[in-house]
């Protein structure tokens, strides 16, 4: 994918462990010199006392603590915290970090490449309009502003074609916008339709400014499939222009539904030209990623060649578009005008340019993320957790912690079940006078089902389990069903930011 993944650089089998907090009320930031998961388990010597929810805090090291990453989608309410991050709700890594996103010319943006964040059961994204072959198509509060600018600027060429429609000619422009963005639809259909055929989740369908875009959650496992994904858009758009060019065949060009047709005609035609320039994010940049993926054997290499063509297109764009269109290239008068017409080709080139550039350097971005993804690894992410049972008090489950080089308390039954987390949060809370006579019970997050994790998680499935279930901090166990630790989803997303600014090999 051309991502679908925090500070804090992931630790691997045999590499140094992720900085991590002392103890398990530490700030989540800052180093450490306990060990990790990673290294020698409970055998190793301890380190020295000190209380670990008292270690170093301050006020500002909470204010210090990295914020959760922006949102890629609306954000679901996660439940409480444990021990050792800060009591966020719903803070859990992105479902699909390379998610590829298919655009139409307006296609011209793709995947927006924020770090990983929960989204809601429903994606939202505006209003619901239907939902075809399962995926719930939207229109973006921002289509209505370019279908109003549709709507007069078609308007104005109809006054000029059919003087005699008045103030209807608006009526017909607002059809045509209406009718030009099913045809985008039509062109998101067909990608929509082969992710399906590929087995690839379609997250949703959204028409906006622009254009529109079907938010497919996983890459094509092939160079063959992502070539065929990318390139059933534009020839629907291709086969429209097609079928439009017919039905004028019979209808007189100097009324409404020969005028229509043409422009019907014309505008998929040049969504369908526009989408097949091979450069990402467009749909030709895709396919050229594809032919490149497939003689190199590597799909970084084929993003990058593509993503290049794609920033030399948007300098194309920003340049040559006005100049092609004073020239009457593209149906222009040929003169220069030097009035609104030349500022309006002009900011056009710079909208379109913008979109592209941005979207080739999220491409190139997305994959950079794509190649470190397999470095996000539970076990070597996992926090050491010291297992303490319900009645035992505060200052106890501290000094066992400290002396372990433990960083989290997971609360057992008499069998040594887990039974829940303790929140950091709450362990700051209680005054150290007053820690003797407070069980850690009264402290602790009740684990749900989808808070166990397993070790052996990494890359995306880490971060999709993560997400099916929001919280701040995860139970990882063994395969065994042995407790291995906690992971804090604050760790995860620094790991992820680390691995998103690594460069690339």
């Amino acid at each position: 994918m051309d991502v679908s993944g925090g500070s804090g650089q992931p630790r691997s089998g045999n590499e140094e462990p992720a900085e991590h907090p002392a103890g398990p009320t530490a700030p989540a930031t800052g180093p450490t010199d306990q060990p990790g998961p990673g290294d020698a388990r409970p055998d190793a010597p301890p380190p020295p006392a000190r209380d670990p929810a008292r270690a170093d805090r301050t006020p500002e090291h909470d204010e210090q603590r990295p914020a959760a990453p922006a949102r890629p989608e609306p954000d679901t309410a996660g439940t409480a915290g444990a021990a050792g991050v800060p009591e966020t709700e719903g803070q859990a890594p992105h479902p699909h970090p390379g998610r590829p996103e298919h655009r139409t010319l307006a296609h011209s943006g793709i995947a927006k490449g924020e770090p990983p964040q929960p989204r809601p059961k429903e994606p939202g994204g505006g209003i619901l309009m239907g939902r075809p072959f399962g995926v719930p198509v939207y229109v973006a509060p921002s289509w209505f502003l370019v279908a109003a600018l549709i709507t007069w600027v078609f308007g104005g060429q109809l006054d000029r074609v059919l003087p005699e429609l008045g103030a209807a000619r608006y009526l017909v422009s607002l059809f045509f916008a209406v009718a030009f963005y099913a045809s985008v639809l039509v062109h998101e259909l067909a990608h929509t339709v082969a992710a399906i055929r590929f087995k690839l989740p379609v997250r949703r369908i959204q028409l906006q400014f622009f254009g529109g875009v079907s938010e497919i959650e996983k890459e094509a496992e092939t160079p063959g499939r992502e070539f065929v994904l990318a390139f059933v858009g534009p020839l629907l758009s291709l086969v429209l222009a097609g079928a439009f060019y017919l039905a004028m065949k019979p209808v007189d060009p100097g009324t409404v539904p020969g005028v229509l047709l043409a422009g019907l005609m014309v505008s998929n035609l040049i969504v369908a030209i526009f989408n097949l320039l091979p450069g990402l994010p467009l749909d030709g940049g895709r396919m050229l990623r594809a032919v490149v993926w497939k003689i190199s054997g590597k799909p970084m290499t084929g993003t990058v060649a593509a993503a290049w063509v794609g920033r030399a297109l948007a300098v194309s764009v920003l340049i040559g578009l006005p100049l092609l269109n004073q020239s009457g290239a593209l149906g222009g008068s040929g003169e220069d005008t030097g009035g609104m017409d030349t500022v309006t080709d002009a900011l056009l080139a710079a909208i379109l340019a913008a979109i592209i550039w941005t979207g080739a350097g999220n491409s190139l971005r997305m994959a950079r993320l794509r190649e470190h993804l397999p470095e996000l690894r539970a076990r070597t992410l996992t926090r050491r957790a010291v297992p303490v049972e319900t009645d035992t008090p505060l200052s106890e489950a501290l000094r066992r912690a400290n002396a372990a080089g433990a960083r989290a308390l997971v609360v057992v039954d008499a069998d040594g079940h887990p039974l829940s987390l303790v929140r950091e949060a709450a362990i700051v809370g209680v005054p150290e006078h007053r820690r003797p006579w407070v069980a850690v019970s009264g402290l602790a997050q009740e684990l749900t089902e989808g808070m166990r994790v397993s070790a052996e998680l990494a890359g995306e499935e880490l971060l999709d389990t993560l997400r099916a279930t929001p919280a701040t901090e995860y139970l990882v166990v063994e395969d065994t069903g042995e407790i291995y630790g906690v992971l804090s989803a604050a760790d995860v997303e620094r790991a992820f930011v680390k691995a998103m600014a690594r460069p690339t090999a």
